[in-house]
């Protein structure tokens, strides 16, 4: 579904993080990558999900290549195929937590029949991860494990093929943390969402189906 091709990624002050880096994933998989901070785990997510560009090689999803993409397109792309998930939950703090869920239906236009449809959808994953009763709270209403899962909800209300999540457990403790790794796992088993997870935790890693190290720019099993 997903194939990198020569990946490759410098900064001026960095150097090279990505040196002709090979990826593929096929639907459905789960993914752990791991590696010291700066080796660039999240520039490989931030790629994938077209947040960045390469300087040089092909990303291709389900035949296409995303680098010849419009800026429209891209936009669509990010939108309808890619589902993100970050270290800081990212809530807007104005927005009641059913709101927050449902913000990435209003990021291109839809039928009312879609946007119903995704309103479901957002109410079945509440349900499904336990946070149904805080739909009408505000983010500082809640804790920093609810605040993921909430997060984990927004970014599959719009059905993605990929979930990227980018040291998802970071700020959490060790049983908030097992818990929303558990949820990624059951998500990716239950919907069929690929999943990519770059993280430092082992624990998280493990509950993937296949592991890689990111070192001196390569991925390597």
């Amino acid at each position: 579904m997903l194939k990198l091709e020569n990946i490759s990624k410098s900064f001026v002050q960095r150097g090279t993080v990505l040196d002709g880096l090979i990826f593929e994933i096929n639907e459905g998989d789960s993914v752990s990558i791991t590696g010291p901070s700066g080796s660039g785990k999240t520039t490989l997510l931030n790629i994938i999900g077209a947040m960045d560009l390469p300087d040089a090689g092909n990303i291709i999803f389900k035949g296409r290549s995303i680098l010849k993409m419009t800026p429209d397109e891209s936009a669509l792309y990010r939108n309808k195929n890619i589902g993100f998930i970050f270290q800081e939950h990212l809530l807007l703090p104005h927005l009641t937590v059913k709101e927050n869920i449902l913000l990435p239906l209003y990021a291109h236009k839809i039928s009312k029949e879609e946007f119903n449809s995704g309103g479901q959808h957002a109410k079945l994953l509440m349900e499904r991860t336990g946070i149904a009763s805080l739909d009408s709270k505000y983010p500082f209403q809640i804790s920093g494990g609810e605040a993921q899962r909430v997060t984990l909800v927004r970014a599959l209300v719009n059905k993605p093929d990929i979930l990227l999540a980018d040291e998802p457990t970071g700020s959490l403790d060790g049983k908030n943390a097992d818990h929303l790794g558990t949820l990624l796992s059951e998500m990716n088993r239950e919907f069929g969402i690929t999943l990519i997870v770059a993280t430092h935790s082992s624990d998280l890693a493990a509950k993937m189906n296949q592991h890689y190290r990111l070192e001196n720019g390569k991925l390597k099993n």
